[in-house]
């Protein structure tokens, strides 16, 4: 059954040019039939490479967004409706506009987690791979970074030399987990390195061997000579390591690390979404989607 669906998903992309997109939190059966996978910002490039007429994401919406900003031409779904973000919906424009009054000399850096709207506002944008080397190339020392404050927290720690501001805010999966989690796994798994996401809280990410995104810790665990591993991200990324290194042994860092926005997805979604009964379709305002650019472009500037 699971086969059939798969490949009735992959006939309808060849005859209805679609191209998919899957976030590397997705489960394996929708990362099989995907065209590409991996980061969400990496994913929006691959978009606006493709040739193909139609992008159907399966990831969440704000992901949808920066597809639809930097291939406005194409038409762009995402797969399940109600697959939100929780931090990218947390700050909206109205609030992130009078925060920028009290701190008008402050360079706005915005986290890709964030809606359309609210990058248009906005100065620059990052990733959580990238958001050190550009807030370190930013001329401007004093820096309001919005909206995870745990990230912008590991990259203020990073750049010393530079002042940041932080708002209460960031990833409610990521930030559930503790410094009691992470003592009780290193008791439990005595010889594990510990690799965790920036978007941690700042106890989890002081006491990891490695931090960096989820194609980072990916890309860490796969060329480590070490053979175990304590997993601080969405636990997916756990399960696809498994598959990816039988030879190495990984854990959890916390079983409640999911993120049930990303799991919400299903393989009849994806069906249905190619089928063009189900799905949302993003349209933006070309006036939003210009002005959300402009920090997507200068993030590309610097690097």
């Amino acid at each position: 059954m699971l086969k059939d669906l798969q490949q009735e998903i992959i006939q309808l992309k060849k005859e209805k040019d679609i191209c998919i997109l899957a976030h590397c939190y997705q489960n394996p059966e929708i990362l099989e039939i995907a065209d590409f996978t991996g980061d969400s910002f990496a994913l929006s490039v691959e978009a606006s490479k493709t040739k193909a007429k139609t992008v159907i994401m399966c990831g969440v919406k704000f992901m949808a967004e920066t597809v639809k900003i930097l291939s406005p031409d194409k038409k762009v779904y995402l797969a399940n409706e109600e697959a939100g973000c929780p931090m990218a919906e947390m700050m909206d424009k109205d609030l992130i506009e009078q925060v920028k009054q009290s701190y008008p000399d402050y360079t706005v850096v915005a986290y890709i987690n964030t809606t359309s709207e609210l990058k248009t506002i906005c100065d620059i944008c990052v990733t959580s791979s990238s958001a050190v080397s550009i807030c370190k190339k930013i001329e401007n020392n004093k820096i309001l970074f919005i909206p995870d404050c745990n990230l912008g927290d590991w990259v203020s720690r990073q750049l010393p030399d530079k002042e940041f501001k932080l708002l209460s805010g960031g990833c409610p999966t990521h930030a559930a987990m503790s410094d009691t989690d992470v003592k009780n796994a290193k008791r439990k798994w005595k010889n594990a390195e510990l690799l965790v996401h920036p978007e941690c809280k700042p106890e989890v990410v002081e006491l990891a061997d490695y931090v960096g995104s989820t194609t980072g810790i990916m890309n860490y665990a796969k060329k480590s000579t070490a053979k175990e591993f304590i997993i601080g991200t969405e636990n997916s990324i756990v399960t696809h390591l498994q598959m990816a290194c039988p030879d190495k042994i990984f854990h959890p860092l916390s079983k409640d690390c999911v993120c049930h926005n990303m799991k919400i997805t299903t393989l009849t979604d994806v069906l249905n979404c190619c089928k063009g009964i189900g799905g949302l379709e993003i349209k933006l305002e070309e006036e939003t989607r210009v002005k959300a650019r402009k920090c997507i472009d200068k993030m590309i500037e610097l690097g």
